[in-house]
């Protein structure tokens, strides 16, 4: 096998932290999408007494974001607590570990605003939390996201894969729970790659996506991706998100 595929496969043992992709940046790269999650909240934060920012990762996108004084951030994965933790606290804001996804320790009504993007969520907990008139804006993931990548390489499904998990199903369990949809949408979108290097970096880091991925068990159909990728500059696979914007 070429050279070039070698060294791109040793990019599996790079460092990958909180919720930072910027090691792939310009490797790994989106195409426009029909929003903006980050300047839809703004105005939401500008009016904002009290957030909760669902499944903040490291804290990299709530760090940069316009929070107000009382603000809060979750999150579920053990190796980002400390990372959040580091980023976030010296700024005034509280990062709680989760133990259990569907149950939030908070009261009823703390806070007006909660954002979460591709985090789980459990939509009763969610309407118990926000205060009346408050809002809830989430960003999700497909199913279908990605799931060229799979196809490609004759992988299973992601472990939590489920056809029927669409943005009609989240949006009426949202509206089950005493909130009226404001805005709900669903796109999908191009994703490119240019190099199999940034694909190996991409799995290590969302390991739900093939689940028990070795650069072994998939090499040759990676070098079949890499081959097509030198003959045509890049990769193009298809992506998808879900917006949410409901109100109690």
């Amino acid at each position: 096998m070429e050279r070039n595929f070698e060294f791109y496969l040793k990019e599996i043992s790079q460092n990958f932290q909180g919720w930072d992709f910027s090691y792939i940046n310009n490797r790994f790269v989106e195409s426009v999408k029909e929003w903006s999650y980050h300047s839809l909240i703004i105005p939401y934060l500008l009016q904002s007494k009290s957030l909760l920012d669902m499944g903040t990762g490291g804290g990299e996108f709530l760090s940069i974001l316009p929070f107000p004084s009382k603000t809060v951030a979750t999150e579920c994965y053990a190796p980002n607590i400390p990372i959040a933790k580091s980023r976030l606290q010296p700024r005034g804001i509280s990062v709680i570990s989760l133990e259990d996804e569907n149950k939030l320790p908070f009261t009823d009504g703390q806070f007006d605003l909660i954002i979460n993007r591709h985090e789980y969520y459990n939509a009763s907990e969610v309407a118990r939390v926000l205060q009346p008139q408050g809002c809830f804006i989430t960003q999700q993931v497909g199913p279908d996201n990605d799931i060229m990548l799979n196809q490609m390489l004759g992988a299973p499904n992601p472990e939590d894969y489920d056809p029927n998990w669409t943005v009609d199903f989240l949006a009426n369990q949202l509206a089950d729970n005493g909130l009226k949809i404001h805005t709900k949408r669903s796109l999908k979108y191009i994703t490119r790659i240019f190099d199999i290097g940034a694909m190996v970096y991409y799995f290590k880091a969302i390991p739900w996506q093939i689940p028990n991925f070795t650069i072994e068990l998939y090499k040759d159909k990676l070098y079949e991706l890499h081959q097509k990728i030198q003959k045509k500059g890049f990769l193009d696979i298809e992506s998808q998100r879900y917006l949410i914007i409901a109100q109690k």
